[in-house]
């Protein structure tokens, strides 16, 4: 599946959810079924910077996809950067690099988050693809 098929896809779902609470009850959900990340990968070097709360990304690269792990010590970060991991994850260096991150503002969510956390949703994709572009670059 494509990044912007996983997009409409997420898209697609949160529509079920007329109510913005219930969309982030669905969104906190995503974070809980995130992989865990282990404790020793969640170090400095990881930590996504300007975040109000504190999240952190890992990515590999593995059979030409980049595989991403990530966490955050909040419920509703932790279940935005799960959105991203959802959406990115598996995709190509390039594939990542050439997707619209825009989809986020359709979801609807932005608005009801404070603009220090709608902030974060912008740096965790500018980081994911900055990963992308390190993995591209080598």
């Amino acid at each position: 599946m494509s990044i912007a098929e996983k997009q409409q896809e997420v898209l697609e779902e949160l529509s079920f959810f007329p109510d913005w609470q219930e969309r982030y009850e669905y969104v906190i959900g995503l974070g809980r079924k995130l992989a865990a990340m282990p404790e020793e990968s969640k170090t400095a070097d990881r930590l996504i910077k300007g975040c109000q709360s504190q999240v952190w990304l890992d990515a590999k690269l593995e059979d030409g996809k980049v595989q991403y792990l990530a966490d955050s010590d909040s419920v509703i970060t932790k279940g935005m950067i799960a959105l991203f991991v959802r959406v990115l994850d598996g995709g190509t260096p390039d594939e990542i690099l050439s997707a619209d991150m825009t989809f986020i503002d359709k979801t609807g969510l932005k608005e009801h988050l404070a603009p220090t956390r709608a902030n974060a949703l912008n740096l965790m994709a500018t980081q994911m693809k900055q990963r992308a572009l390190e993995f591209s670059a080598s």
